[in-house]
């Protein structure tokens, strides 16, 4: 009887294997989400490592620059980050994402340390890209959102947890402090109209 059972479990982990494996769906809409940011020299990217999970699997991309980029993705191709892990020199000293400061895009989740109500980040926008920062709060909370560009201009706009607008697009040198109406995900999306890349900060915060 173990024998028999030994050779079931022979005959059943290639297959556990395999369904473990970052399907091609998910790398091809990492490609895709590093294609439409740019990557270095406006490329896609080639695959150095994959790790599954049942979440967000994990992308290692490099791009022609030699740029090396994460991406998180479902497994039907929705990207949910992508950032640069390793920036390359340009040749002049430069790295990709001003700084060092990492090339943001997609959505991502806020999270909140433990004991603060607010949170600090930073970033990198291509030009015509943007990227959303999604938190969840409550109606009758605070809602506080500040972002500082550094070499360029950058606009932002919220979204209640129902798809209507909050604030509609204004200037990002003008910070947010507001009432919220509305229980759920509320989406703080900041843009880059120019044709420059730009690195900001933003806090985002709720009373």
């Amino acid at each position: 009887m173990r024998s028999k059972i030994l050779a079931m479990c022979l005959c059943v982990s290639p297959a556990l294997v395999l369904a473990a494996e970052v399907g091609q769906e998910a790398i091809d809409g990492c490609i895709d989400q590093l294609r439409s940011v740019g990557g270095r020299d406006g490329q896609g990217g080639t695959v150095l490592s994959t790790e599954f999970s049942d979440a967000n699997s994990l992308v290692m991309l490099k791009d022609r620059g030699e740029t090396v980029w994460r991406c998180l993705v479902s497994n039907d191709g929705q990207v949910a980050e992508l950032s640069v892990a390793q920036a390359a020199d340009d040749g002049q000293g430069a790295i990709a994402g001003s700084g060092g400061v990492p090339v943001v895009s997609g959505t991502q989740r806020v999270q909140f340390a433990t004991g603060t109500s607010g949170a600090a980040l930073s970033g990198t926008l291509n030009p015509n890209a943007s990227v959303s920062y999604v938190l969840g709060a409550a109606n009758g909370q605070f809602l506080r959102v500040d972002v500082g560009s550094h070499g360029g201009a950058l606009d932002d706009k919220i979204f209640n947890p129902d798809g209507s607008l909050l604030l509609d697009l204004i200037s990002s040198d003008t910070p947010y402090y507001g009432q919220l109406w509305q229980s759920g995900d509320h989406i703080v999306e900041v843009v880059n109209a120019g044709a420059q890349p730009v690195t900001f900060d933003i806090g985002i915060g709720i009373e």
